[in-house]
């Protein structure tokens, strides 16, 4: 099993899931991340990660794997997006859509042997995050996800990346329950 975590190495496994029949690439970008339609610009669909951090792919193709193919033709996915800074309120509304990708995202670290921190993204906001309530609730989808199944083109991915780092397949033990941060 390979424990060396490169975004070279999240390029290639995604490009190989996804280049040919979506028309999807893997970009580091140089700052924030964001996703791209094919345009006058490119013939390809591209899901750009902040700096080249793993994590930050891992995240984004969390995103993608959920949106839908309407959605996949507009920037960003054409969701709505807060950013840090939150209120109480916002704050909220930011965890309800963030759990489905971080549940993603938490099986995708597990299939890559990569560490996973679930994310409330409020640094500078006016309320504090209940993380370890979030985490459960991120933890409850991971659950429904391995109890119902995964969705095709996360499982996909998962298979690509189980494959490439020699990692077992994905079971409810490798999820613990959040106790503590």
């Amino acid at each position: 099993m390979s424990t060396t975590h490169h975004y070279d190495q999240l390029i290639t496994i995604f490009d190989g899931c996804f280049v040919d029949d979506f028309q999807t690439r893997l970009i580091k970008g140089d700052d924030e991340p964001i996703y791209l339609p094919a345009d006058e610009t490119s013939p390809w669909n591209r899901v750009v990660f902040a700096h080249g951090y793993y994590a930050s792919g891992l995240h984004e193709i969390s995103h993608w794997c959920i949106a839908g193919e309407a959605r996949r033709k507009l920037v960003d996915f054409g969701y709505w997006y807060c950013p840090d800074g939150r209120d109480a309120q916002t704050q909220s509304q930011f965890e309800s859509v963030e759990v489905k990708p971080q549940a993603l995202e938490w099986l995708f670290c597990v299939a890559a042997g990569f560490p996973f921190n679930v994310s409330c993204d409020n640094l500078e906001g006016d309320c504090e995050p209940d993380r370890i309530a979030f985490q459960r609730k991120v933890h409850a989808q991971v659950m429904t996800y391995l109890q119902q199944g995964i969705p095709a083109r996360p499982a996909r991915f998962i298979d690509a990346l189980t494959n490439y780092y020699g990692t077992p397949p994905l079971t409810a033990a490798q999820f613990p329950w959040p106790e503590d941060l």
